[in-house]
């Protein structure tokens, strides 16, 4: 997708939308504000990333509502929730998380020439597929199975064992619940909130890429259920 972006096949891009949903039973962790977090901390977080990495920026300012349908298993965290996050040069993200829909996992930036979109978007375990469009012409292209939680626990280990500081840091995830407690904010005042973060050093970059083998073997679950609780 950056590398697409850069290309500006699509033009200048104009604006970032998303939608990340699933179906979370009662009694998963997910649904419980104290250790789940609700919708955006839990899920709403990949496409928060997502838009800053893409834009290489971080939001100025953030609206955002959520809803529940009265079920009881939304006592405690919102069912639904919609954001819009307002970057520097007048570009916009926008996103829907829920805990109550179907599964679905897309994104699209959208540039003043064509688009680019993702689907699914936030899989760990799947094949990707990109759709670029440039004057009603669609190219569909498919990216095996990378299995980045292999490569992040690997990475992590690697830098407890070589004594170094890891990429993200805490002030990458600072950053992010900068932006969520904003998020929340607006939901509760019902009015745009600006956000005053720092900004990352550093942003990965495709040097930082890590090659392991991909295994189709799902790992036994013990007394749980999965994440998404299907």
């Amino acid at each position: 997708m950056r590398r697409a972006k850069r290309s500006q096949k699509i033009g200048e891009p104009r604006f970032f939308n998303s939608v990340f949903s699933q179906q979370v039973e009662q009694g998963n962790i997910r649904l419980q504000e104290i250790t789940g977090g609700g919708t955006i901390y839990n899920i709403g977080i990949c496409c928060i990333n997502a838009a800053c990495y893409l834009f290489q920026d971080e939001p100025t300012e953030v609206f955002a509502v959520a809803a529940s349908n009265g079920a009881e298993r939304f006592k405690e965290v919102e069912e639904i929730t919609s954001v819009i996050l307002l970057f520097p040069n007048e570009l916009l993200a926008s996103f829907t998380c829920s805990f109550g829909a179907a599964k679905v996992s897309n994104y699209q930036v959208v540039g003043t020439k064509g688009d680019i979109r993702v689907e699914p978007a936030y899989t760990w375990h799947k094949e990707i597929k990109h759709y670029l469009t440039i004057n009603g012409e669609t190219q569909e292209r498919t990216f095996k199975t990378h299995d980045q939680l292999a490569a992040e626990f690997a990475y992590f280990s690697d830098c407890i064992l070589q004594n170094k500081d890891p990429e993200p840091s805490g002030i990458e995830g600072m950053k992010d619940v900068c932006i969520i407690q904003a998020l929340y904010q607006s939901i509760k005042t019902g009015q745009w909130v600006k956000v005053q973060i720092l900004k990352p050093d550093q942003r990965p970059t495709s040097a930082q890429t890590i090659e392991l083998p991909n295994t189709d073997k799902k790992p036994e679950l013990i007394h749980a259920a999965s994440s998404a609780g299907s």
